[in-house]
């Protein structure tokens, strides 16, 4: 198995309604996943740098009718840099991204910010490079530093899970 987005975010336990930001969504692969666990009564928060995955996103989310996703440009390595209100979320997504993230600490405490108490953290990311498939292999973040940057800002480790072949995955919870 690569890496199924609908299963890794059904061991989230999402429900109806909830709010969840998907940050550095990218294409938007589990945005859409989100989109479908929280459904129309949820909000999903796509963020990305990247004004053109955005659009397309929009654009994609809108065909497959999901209303339910706004998306958002915004830098999630700064302070309010997701231009989301203080706890506004009941759980957050990080997949494949922690690897390129430079302010690692700025990025774990903009989660911390956006997240409510007891909010879930979905973290996932390539467990090596795989011969390019993956990033560089002097970029790759193991499992053990991710769990440790966000122990040491304010979660819990709470489980792994196996999110694919190629990625490890873990969720946390806001202390």
């Amino acid at each position: 198995m690569f890496s199924d987005p609908s299963y890794n975010i059904e061991q989230l336990s999402l429900q109806s309604g909830m709010k969840v930001a998907d940050l550095g969504c990218g294409s938007g692969f589990y945005s859409m996943a989100l989109a479908k666990a929280v459904g129309d009564k949820g909000r999903v928060y796509a963020i990305d740098v990247q004004k053109g995955l955005l659009d397309r996103l929009k654009k994609e989310a809108m065909i497959e009718g999901f209303h339910n996703v706004e998306v958002v440009w915004g830098d999630v390595e700064k302070k309010h840099g997701t231009k989301l209100r203080d706890e506004s979320a009941d759980a957050v997504v990080v997949a494949n991204l922690l690897f390129q993230i430079g302010q690692k600490v700025d990025f774990a405490n903009e989660i911390q910010r956006i997240l409510r108490q007891r909010g879930k953290l979905l973290l996932i990311d390539w467990s090596g490079s795989f011969g390019g498939v993956g990033p560089d292999q002097d970029q790759v973040v193991a499992k053990r530093i991710g769990q440790e940057l966000f122990e040491q800002n304010g979660f819990v480790f709470e489980r792994e899970i196996r999110a694919g072949d190629h990625h490890w995955g873990i969720i946390m919870r806001k202390k």
